[in-house]
């Protein structure tokens, strides 16, 4: 089975724009030796960068928890991403949307924790043409793997920080892979549910979405937040619970987030089914009023002359 299809990406490494064969960073750069970055995923619609402000804040709360600057402003950034995009042949193109990542590394220096030794970060910006999730996707929904293996315990790697270390995620995804899941689900220390591995996760009971709160152990993501405003223009109650295994067996409806996917219905956990099966009314009412609201939020506005 394909999981995934390779996108030749454009690459800007501290300022200077490449192809992906040539685009290159030092072995001795922090985030190569020790994972010592942040990082921040993007996607546009009409061709414009999507909740850009809300990424920025997050990137420079993730990196001051690292203590580890950014050194561009978010006009700077904004800048040097679409200046990317144009070179990607995308920035122009709002029929072919565009994914953005950008990473900021500690930087290079002697091999060594102290980040005195790294005087100056690394930016690096990834675009590449965006692939949505297949319409079978969302019309179907996906089987998920409620995973063993934890989420890190806020007193040690903190998953507050959108790190680029992202060892715990990808050997809960290697996990959830061998299971045949879409995404594996992860529980913090207390056996709570935290989030998916790339991605926050939502159940619905009696028409109101629950998802975990942030001291559950779990990134704040950008679509999450984004869907409680989204909930509350569709009329439907979007909160906050604790959430443990039975609450997840036992809803009417479940679904992840993520900038890159939206929504995704969930329908099956392992060999449990989610409710009837199938996307419910929640999750497609939901999805629906986040792809109306991202594109009038990004349209281009038309030239006065």
């Amino acid at each position: 089975m394909v999981r995934f299809l390779f996108m030749a990406a454009t690459v800007n490494v501290n300022g200077r724009t490449f192809d992906q064969e040539h685009a290159a960073i030092s072995v001795f750069d922090h985030g190569f030796l020790y994972g010592e970055g942040v990082y921040e995923t993007l996607r546009t619609y009409n061709g414009q960068p999507f909740l850009f402000d809300r990424h920025m804040r997050r990137l420079r709360t993730s990196a001051g928890m690292l203590a580890l600057s950014v050194p561009l402003t978010d006009a700077q950034i904004d800048a040097r991403f679409r200046e990317t995009m144009r070179a990607a042949g995308l920035g122009d193109a709002p029929d072919r949307e565009a994914y953005i990542r950008i990473l900021v590394t500690r930087g290079i220096g002697e091999l060594t924790y102290d980040p005195v030794a790294c005087p100056t970060p690394s930016i690096v910006v990834i675009v590449k043409p965006n692939v949505d999730p297949a319409a079978e996707v969302f019309e179907r929904g996906v089987k998920v793997a409620l995973v063993p293996i934890v989420r890190n315990h806020p007193g040690s790697v903190n998953p507050l920080i959108k790190s680029n270390n992202l060892l715990n995620n990808a050997l809960a995804m290697q996990e959830a892979f061998r299971r045949g899941g879409f995404e594996g689900i992860m529980r913090n220390y207390r056996g709570e549910l935290a989030e998916c591995t790339q991605s926050n996760v939502f159940i619905v009971k009696n028409g109101v979405a629950l998802t975990p709160p942030i001291d559950a152990g779990l990134l704040p993501g950008i679509t999450r937040a984004f869907l409680f405003e989204v909930g509350a223009e569709a009329g439907i109650d979007v909160r906050e619970a604790v959430l443990k295994d039975d609450d997840l067996f036992g809803a009417d409806e479940s679904f992840l987030t993520s900038t890159t996917r939206e929504v995704v219905p969930i329908v099956q956990v392992d060999d449990r089914k989610i409710g009837s099966g199938v996307p419910g009314r929640v999750t497609r009412a939901l999805l629906n009023g986040y792809r109306v609201k991202a594109r009038a939020l990004t349209a281009r506005q038309p030239t006065v002359l």
